[in-house]
């Protein structure tokens, strides 16, 4: 007979991650209690009811009469979509195979971290209101995004393969057939869901002045014509609803040659190299610094104190807003994740209810995070609550859904005598997705971070509100210095996950399908 300690260590050590993790939900909801008293979460809509109203009957009857540029606007949101994903993709791929080098890392992080909304403000100065400007906008930030997913891809490969090679695969043929080609499927998975958020994401710089869905939906809203918003966004429910007719893997190449052709075929503004390096020279320089005797101790006590009032009158004001929604949109999503998966498992909802429940989903992620925003603002005001809303919404969907699905795949495997209804939800279901939806969560945590910055574009002020400020204003100098704190600040959390991760035992590797 085997001893008792050898007996139990097995389930010691499979308990202990479940034991962190209970505690972890308890730290966190007591922090996001916390959270609410210093939020500003307030209704300041003087009438939020009529809005809701007149959104309710704009939805009963869209007027797609009203979308005069609908043609070109919709063909520009693809063309933009397919262009700056497919560009964002062969610069992601190059990273990745250099992915164990720091820089390389440091670079995605910097890319990704910068939302394609501020890099369109910037590269809008230089290229004007233009399309190309859009693309590169998408393909940048996409790059750093695409860069780390695959770059964990090819980490996360089987060794095997590898190890057998002569020199344990250290060569180029090595990194091909070892790692490369089994990892293509991942690879392609990851770049079909990448068109669906560029899609939306093209459609959402319109809201800067760029010619995507984005513009006309923004002009509708501030007309107050709520008819026409609304057939705006049946018109993206319906692009990304269908891609499964249109975006076909052998057509996806076409597609994208298609889109690369037409950009070209553009009549785009003229892109100065002067004013690029206007931009860079010379915006970009903090002002005590331009012109300036670098050898004087004036100059450093100027720039010393130019700094010290950027940073304590916005970076850490913005800051300290950017984190407090980002919180509680997190703990919003993780809730709203744990209690709406049910809603897609027949064997909880039925199969009309489950299929009530999948259309509920698709709304609320496939409607980009900034227009459930804007609309929020314009029902309960700028405050922090539409943005908190709005997060939670659209990524507890999103993982409500990737959840849902593993949930519907493991019912079948149960035991015969298996509990029925909230049994089989608290007793067989949950545990059992419990370690995917921690997973989950700390991927979407990231891009929560990210999504919240953007939002100040709106008047919520989170650093992106200051970054707008200060580019509307054309002080680019301070726009840099507020783009570098979002830098650091998404490197801070993304380090502080990856060490809670590791410590919960959460793998990135059920993640990696998904954005």
């Amino acid at each position: 007979m085997l001893p008792t300690s050898t007996i139990s260590m097995p389930a010691e050590r499979e308990a202990k991650p479940s034991l962190r993790r209970l505690q972890v939900v308890w730290i966190a909801l007591t922090l996001a209690a916390l959270a609410l008293f210093a939020a500003d979460l307030q209704i300041s809509a003087p009438s939020p009811g009529a809005v809701l109203k007149a959104l309710a009957m704009g939805f009963a009857r869209p007027d797609f009469a009203a979308l005069e540029n609908l043609g070109q606007a919709l063909l520009l949101t693809l063309t933009v979509a397919f262009g700056g994903v497919a560009i964002g993709a062969v610069a992601g791929f190059a990273m990745a195979l250099l992915w164990r080098w720091r820089a390389v890392r440091m670079l995605s992080l910097s890319l990704r971290s910068v939302h394609e909304l501020i890099w369109a403000l910037f590269i809008m100065t230089v290229t004007g209101p233009e399309p190309i400007a859009a693309v590169l906008a998408l393909a940048l930030s996409y790059s750093g995004i695409f860069a780390k997913v695959f770059g964990e891809i090819l980490d996360e490969a089987d060794p095997r393969p590898r190890d057998a090679l002569p020199g344990r695969g250290m060569t180029l043929s090595g990194l091909i057939y070892a790692r490369l080609v089994p990892s293509l499927p991942a690879f392609w998975s990851y770049f079909c869901y990448r068109i669906e958020c560029g899609i939306r994401s093209s459609a959402v710089l319109g809201f800067v002045g760029l010619p995507t869905l984005g513009f006309e939906l923004d002009t509708l809203f501030k007309q107050g014509r709520y008819d026409g918003a609304a057939a705006v966004l049946l018109l993206i429910y319906a692009l990304i609803l269908s891609q499964s007719l249109w975006l076909r893997r052998r057509l996806v190449p076409l597609y994208v040659l298609g889109a690369l052709a037409y950009l070209a075929s553009l009549s785009q503004g003229p892109v100065s190299a002067a004013g690029l390096w206007q931009l860079i020279g010379v915006d970009m320089v903090p002002a005590p610094l331009r012109g300036a005797d670098p050898g004087a101790a004036g100059t450093w006590r100027a720039f010393g104190d130019w700094l010290w009032r950027l940073v304590s009158h916005e970076v850490l004001p913005g800051a300290w807003a950017t984190v407090l929604v980002s919180y509680l949109a997190f703990v919003l999503c993780g809730i709203i994740a744990l209690f709406a998966f049910p809603l897609i498992v027949p064997a909880l909802a039925g199969r009309i209810g489950s299929g009530f429940g999948h259309v509920v989903l698709v709304i609320l992620r496939s409607t980009p995070e900034y227009m459930l925003v804007f609309v929020g603002v314009q029902v309960f005001g700028p405050s922090m609550l539409p943005a908190v809303l709005a997060l939670g919404l659209h990524n507890g969907a999103i993982i409500a859904h990737l959840i849902g699905r593993e949930a519907t795949r493991i019912v079948p495997g149960l035991r015969p005598d298996r509990p029925k209804g909230a049994g089989l939800y608290a007793y067989e279901l949950v545990p059992r997705v419990s370690s995917g939806l921690v997973a989950y969560l700390f991927y979407r945590g990231e891009i929560i971070l990210r999504e919240s910055m953007i939002l100040g574009i709106l008047g919520i002020a989170t650093l992106g509100f200051y970054v707008d400020s200060a580019i509307a204003t054309l002080r680019f100098d301070r726009a840099a210095v507020l783009v570098v704190a979002m830098m650091l600040l998404t490197a801070l959390v993304d380090w502080g996950s990856r060490a809670l991760r590791r410590r919960l035992r959460v793998g990135a590797v059920s993640t990696r399908p998904y954005c």
